[in-house]
């Protein structure tokens, strides 16, 4: 069941191998901002003295920039090119980074948030880039692949970003709680927040060093212009055309539930074996430690499997591998809601497996066939992450409960994720369906 054989990185006898290179850099620079950012909301809340409630406006600036910035970047690039879009984005991303610095110096905790929002704006700029671009380095039926194949290295900047934020923030920050800090005289408090703060800004300008370096180097580099034929905007048109598109409006449906089980399995992982762990007799700290561990094997198996599943999709179509996995998901969440034991936890950290396909593929799923539409078309999928910060609070809402019908309120939570996951088989049959129609 060949389906999707052939060269992935050349068209028309034209080599794409160093832009594809180049690009895919960029997918693990983006990566590495979204996981050394989780833990600064403990972070900034221990510094600052305040509540985690107050601290969590650092994810609100961190989803708002790649809200924000998503439509006007598609415009962006529908003007200019592609490579427009993604140095402008690095530009942004090493601005927010270096910005770290001035918010240190007024030692106040809302000007690191408008550094994150124009990080995250960079961050948005750079993903309604580079992923249409990656998809138009090659055939249409290769795309998927090749997209999935620039997809892997994300979270390898991922697992870099968790790596630096526990030993270079968490590590070397003080100890000292949120509670006994309230309690120092101000000289005191003000000279342990200046060494906090000089801790934590030092990874960020180190990254925008290395982002400007990128900058550099692709902006030097020539890049094919592909499938940029027409400059004009006719935005109002173009939105109709796409949402009349149902692959298309399916995708980003699709997409908003998919971000939103993997922030919710990955999030909540810790709070999960937390409660295992606790009800086995062990300490709340060294269960937390001991949870934090499982959270990153979550990842490095969702890294591998990326790859794996990328040479998968050599052999299976797109939809139907989706489907697949969707349901192996699937089966894996009513384990976690129903095992009260290690093999609940388990079967959690077994979701990254399956999740592992599911950004890329629906990404290029929903933007096959669109043509020039496809930069319009990759803003909604990258609005689609709200999806991240609308179904987490849901489920912490149930997690607070403690119990529901007699079972632990954390293991109840994740009926949410197996709601989309639901929503992703129902996604992947269509497409299958739409594919099969086609061919035959």
């Amino acid at each position: 069941m060949k389906k999707n054989s052939g060269p992935i990185l050349s068209k028309d006898g034209v080599s794409y191998v160093l832009p594809f290179i180049l690009i895919t850099s960029c997918f693990a620079l983006w990566g590495f901002a979204n996981d050394i950012t989780n833990p600064m909301v403990k972070a900034f809340s221990k510094i600052f003295r305040m509540s985690v409630t107050e601290g969590t406006l650092v994810q609100v600036a961190f989803y708002g920039g790649y809200f924000a910035m998503a439509f006007p970047a598609a415009m962006f690039i529908r003007k200019y090119t592609y490579k427009a879009g993604i140095l402008l984005g690095l530009g942004l991303y090493a601005l927010g980074a270096f910005l770290f610095f001035p918010a240190k110096m007024t030692g106040s905790y809302y000007p690191f948030l408008l550094a994150y929002f124009i990080l995250t704006c960079g961050l948005s700029f750079l993903e309604t880039s580079s992923n249409p671009y990656i998809l138009s380095m090659g055939t249409e039926e290769t795309a998927t692949r090749r997209l999935n194949l620039a997809q892997a290295f994300n979270p390898i900047g991922s697992l870099l970003g968790m790596y630096v934020a526990m030993n270079f923030i968490q590590a070397k920050l003080h100890p000292m709680d949120t509670e006994d800090r309230m309690s120092m005289s101000t000289a005191q408090y003000e000279a342990l927040k200046e060494a906090d703060l000089n801790t934590l800004i030092t990874p960020y300008l180190v990254i925008g060093l290395i982002i400007l370096v990128m900058l550099i180097i692709i902006g030097a580099t020539k890049m094919p212009d592909n499938g940029e034929q027409s400059k004009e905007i006719h935005f109002i048109p173009t939105l109709k055309r796409l949402f009349a598109n149902h692959h298309y409006r399916e995708g980003v449906i699709a997409q908003f539930f998919y971000v939103g089980a993997q922030i919710m399995c990955w999030t909540f992982i810790i709070q999960y074996g937390t409660h295992l762990f606790v009800s086995q007799g062990m300490e709340e700290k060294a269960a937390e430690v001991l949870s934090q561990k499982y959270n990153i094997v979550a990842m490095i198996i969702f890294c591998i499997s990326r790859f794996v599943c990328t040479f998968i999709l050599k052999y299976l179509n797109p939809g139907l591998l989706l489907k697949i996995l969707a349901i192996a998901a699937c089966f894996f969440t009513l384990c976690v809601v129903f095992l009260q034991n290690i093999w609940g936890l388990y079967s959690l950290v077994a979701i990254s497996a399956c999740m592992s396909l599911m950004f890329p593929t629906i990404y290029g799923i929903a933007l096959k066939g669109l043509g020039d539409d496809a930069k319009f078309g990759a803003a909604g999928l990258i609005m689609a992450i709200l999806g991240g910060s609308v179904l987490p609070p849901v489920q912490a809402v149930i997690i607070d409960m403690q119990t529901v019908l007699g079972m632990p309120a954390v293991n109840v939570s994740f009926v949410l994720p197996l709601i989309c996951f639901i929503v992703i088989i129902i996604y992947g049959q269509r497409s299958y369906r739409r594919d099969l129609r086609a061919a035959g």
